[in-house]
């Protein structure tokens, strides 16, 4: 299985690692087939993701996943990091092998269900954001 410069460098010094204490939403998403766990922090400052940190228990692909894929949404605005899909996240990394796809929609997810938390604790619609699921095999698009 190759992979690429980009998530070899994010699996071995990945960015952003850690929690957020008091994080304005957190979201946990796992996908029961292979096992990996991943869960987003996120802290926001008038509509503005000031941070983003995560903790991932998983293969060398999701821990580059979530790395990258909080590395897109600092200092972006709420919306902006809703654009912030697993293809995105696949692009930043320069891909991502066929059988690794899925962690890439992991970090979506999780980025997803952190903004769900965080406009369910300040009672806020976020335009665009669907429930999040707890297991990435529950998504069609797989």
């Amino acid at each position: 299985m190759e992979y690429s410069e980009k998530v070899m460098e994010h699996f071995m010094n990945p960015r952003n690692v850690g929690e957020i204490k008091n994080a304005s939403g957190v979201g946990t998403v796992g996908n029961a087939k292979c096992g990996d766990i991943m869960k987003v922090y996120i802290e926001v400052e008038d509509g503005i993701i000031k941070d983003a940190k995560f903790k991932t228990f998983g293969c060398g692909a999701a821990i580059a996943t979530s790395s990258m894929a909080t590395e897109l949404v600092k200092g972006k605005s709420i919306q902006q990091a809703l654009e912030v899909t697993n293809k995105a996240v696949m692009e930043a990394l320069d891909g991502l092998p066929p059988v690794k796809v899925h962690c890439s929609c992991l970090a979506e997810e999780a980025l997803h269900a952190a903004l769900w938390d965080y406009a369910q604790k300040n009672n806020i619609v976020i335009e665009g954001l669907k429930q999040p699921v707890e297991d990435v095999e529950q998504l069609e698009s797989i």
